[in-house]
């Protein structure tokens, strides 16, 4: 009898160009923006984006900070939460966990230290220090044990915006929790980065078929532009 399920499929297909069909094809309906979206660039700090001084560091799209700037500063124009994350251990790294057993030494994950220069945002984002929420993490998702949730439903959101990196590791885990707290989640293409195209264009394919809404970050400065003329002519 023939299956109705899939036996898993083979193909030639590179990651890329494997993400490149389904965005050209999309398979499902897309979640859509909601009524009220919040900007929550991820670890945009010099540890994972100065690749001139950090092994640690990888870039994707060298314009990836502009972009990112552009949409921070797009939502505040528009009244929307900004919201950026930091990774950052103890002098010790004694709260990294079993995260932080695998390796050793001054490039290890444990060796952000709070405060040092790895822990620093990359002095190209802008960010508004008086205005944006600002913490630290200490695993992959933005939303474990930190306030994010509860900043989201104070600011009455509804969509959430995930950019920064990596792509496989914790813009990944951040945007399967906020699909899993309900929120209806937005991946802005230019916006994330890795270490190597085969997990980035995995994960963002990976995101799309099941958990977000891979699209262009012009996408979402278009909604975020027609939610502040919304605002401006109800006002």
């Amino acid at each position: 009898m023939k299956p109705v399920g899939t036996r898993m499929e083979r193909s030639s297909l590179t990651a890329r160009e494997y993400f490149e069909t389904v965005m050209a094809d999309p398979q499902r309906a897309p979640f859509g923006f909601g009524r009220r979206l919040a900007i929550l660039n991820i670890d945009v700090q010099c540890a994972y984006t100065q690749i001139d001084r950090f092994v640690t560091a990888y870039e994707t799209d060298p314009k990836q900070i502009d972009w990112i700037n552009r949409l921070s500063a797009a939502a505040r124009a528009a009244g929307l939460p900004v919201i950026w994350t930091r990774v950052a251990y103890r002098p010790d790294g004694s709260d990294c966990g079993v995260w932080g057993t695998r390796d050793a030494g001054p490039d290890a994950l444990q060796a952000i230290r709070a405060g040092s220069e790895r822990h620093a945002f990359d002095p190209r984002c802008d960010v508004d220090f008086d205005r944006d929420a600002v913490f630290d993490k200490r695993m992959a998702s933005a939303f474990h044990e930190t306030q994010l949730a509860s900043l989201l439903v104070w600011h009455k959101i509804d969509t959430v915006v995930v950019t920064g990196g990596s792509t496989s590791g914790c813009v990944r885990a951040t945007a399967v929790d906020a699909l899993s707290h309900g929120y209806r989640t937005i991946v802005p293409i230019e916006t994330t980065a890795d270490k190597h195209e085969s997990p980035h264009f995995a994960s963002l394919t990976d995101l799309q078929l099941k958990y977000a809404d891979v699209v262009p970050a012009q996408a979402v400065l278009d909604r975020m532009g027609a939610q502040h003329d919304d605002a401006a002519a109800s006002s």
